[in-house]
């Protein structure tokens, strides 16, 4: 019981203190290496942002399987409002509707993973979310744009790689109480070719987060323009 309550308690400090440094994160890049951020009063920046967050945690609710990859590995669409909402208001509004996206999820749905997995999508999301939103506020034309999503798209594909083996699988399969070897053996039943952590890495996750990295990417430039103009946020 003690442990585990310890557990549950660093995990929670874990996630605050990482919530923590990616916000400062976002507030730096905004300040120092984009130059300030135009954005609309505040009022209507924090409805802006519970408008996107919401229509994020909805879609988040909305998993596609995908066929290379075992089930605990499904698409959402989740990151579409909220990359909108970092290239309209801003790195920082991007982190904050991300952590906020991953809230309303939560109070729709709940958690099958024991906050692990949510946890990880927002961290993931972030390493999308921010550096994108960056690169678009520091070169604000169509060519900086699709630059931007490719860049955002690279990091958290590399990223949410290593994360996975590094940290995601190892603490499932300890929450869990699963051996490694089991779900190495879920990936091996959708590709022959997973035998480990590293081979589960590279047939699964890279191209559920290439897949996933192209998908909102092209949804986002098609309705990004279109969505700003409707708001009128510039």
């Amino acid at each position: 019981m003690l442990e585990e309550l310890r557990e549950n308690l660093e995990f929670v400090g874990i996630s605050i203190a990482v919530f923590i440094g990616l916000l400062l994160l976002a507030i730096a890049a905004e300040k120092w290496i984009v130059g300030g951020v135009k954005k609309p009063p505040v009022a209507k920046r924090v409805a802006y942002i519970g408008m996107f967050a919401a229509l994020a945690g909805a879609l988040m609710c909305l998993e596609i399987p995908l066929f290379f990859a075992p089930s605990f590995y499904q698409l959402d669409l989740s990151e579409i409002p909220v990359m909108i909402c970092a290239f309209s208001m801003g790195p920082v509004s991007g982190v904050v509707c991300e952590l906020i996206k991953v809230v309303v999820k939560l109070l729709i749905k709940g958690t099958s993973t024991a906050f692990v997995g949510d946890f990880a999508n927002f961290v993931v999301g972030c390493s999308m979310v921010l550096p994108a939103s960056v690169v678009y506020h520091k070169v604000k034309t169509k060519k900086g744009a699709v630059i931007s999503l490719v860049c955002g798209g690279v990091v958290m594909t590399v990223f949410g790689s290593l994360f996975n083996a590094i940290y995601l699988i190892p603490a499932f399969a300890n929450l869990y109480g699963i051996p490694i070897d089991t779900i190495i053996g879920m990936g091996a039943e959708v590709n022959g070719s997973i035998t480990s952590v590293a081979t589960l890495v590279l047939f699964a996750v890279v191209p559920f987060n290439l897949v996933k990295a192209v998908v909102v990417s092209v949804v986002t430039m098609l309705l990004y323009k279109r969505v700003k103009r409707i708001i009128k946020m510039g």
